[in-house]
């Protein structure tokens, strides 16, 4: 395990931050409604939580990374203010990636959410389509941050505790919270060289996260202050979330 970085801007260079996808489209059955609607006792709603959280992260390394919104088509809005006051940095609402198969679905308007692989390979292809030809060969030290709307954690604070295990050479593609029971890999980052290996698992027809980080995962214990602010998939668990939040504030 390497030393954590002194700054996030000392490392910016050989352990690059390259964009942050905010997963906001699950079915949030026993939730009763859309996890990224939820709404903080600061009256902020919880996508604009974390896109405020991305931005505060863009800032602090300064470099403008793409913030992805990924919500299975429900078309969340933003805060416009969000918007405005940070027109640098592209804000930016993408569809999951498709294959052969789902395409065939689609059409017959069978479709339903593919998981959260299809929204990470969408936020992979982005990033790869979105920036220069050298990007693919810089990619082992190129990441995606994956934040899920199901935890409080903000993102400056996950990238410095999960970009301290970066090591070199490419031996871990995937750097995920973890717990003594469970890994968290909506709460991680992904090396864009992977992108290739997961476009074929998705399109062998695969969607189990568990089955394609395992190989490649470096697991991160949870800070003690953080077990408490993320998972929650119930109102009772979701106010629990935000005691703990301002209980560390």
């Amino acid at each position: 395990m390497s030393a954590m970085p002194s700054s996030l801007e000392d490392s910016k260079d050989s352990n690059h931050l390259a964009g942050i996808v905010i997963l906001a489209g699950g079915a949030s059955t026993r939730m009763g409604s859309p996890k990224a609607e939820l709404v903080l006792p600061t009256s902020e709603r919880l996508l604009d939580y974390h896109v405020r959280q991305a931005l505060s992260l863009s800032a602090e390394i300064m470099h403008n990374v793409p913030i992805m919104i990924a919500d299975n088509g429900h078309g969340f809005d933003i805060d416009p203010d969000l918007r405005a006051n940070n027109p640098q940095v592209p804000l930016i609402h993408i569809t999951d990636y498709l294959a052969a198969d789902d395409v065939a679905d689609h059409n017959h308007k069978q479709l339903k959410t593919g998981g959260a692989l299809v929204a990470i390979e969408a936020a992979l292809q982005y990033l790869i389509g979105s920036t220069t030809s050298a990007t693919m060969s810089n990619a082992p030290s190129s990441w995606l941050m994956v934040i899920s709307c199901d935890s409080l954690i903000a993102a400056s604070e996950l990238w410095k505790k999960l970009q301290s295990y970066i090591v070199q050479p490419v031996d871990k593609s995937v750097i995920c919270l973890a717990d003594e029971h469970h890994l968290y890999p909506l709460l991680a980052i992904y090396r864009l060289s992977i992108e290739p290996a997961l476009k074929a698992y998705i399109d062998d027809g695969q969607r189990q996260v568990m089955r394609f980080i395992q190989p490649i995962v470096q697991p991160v214990a949870f800070l003690d202050d953080w077990q408490s602010l993320t998972n929650f998939n119930t109102p009772k668990e979701f106010e629990r979330a935000c005691i703990a939040l301002h209980l560390l504030q």
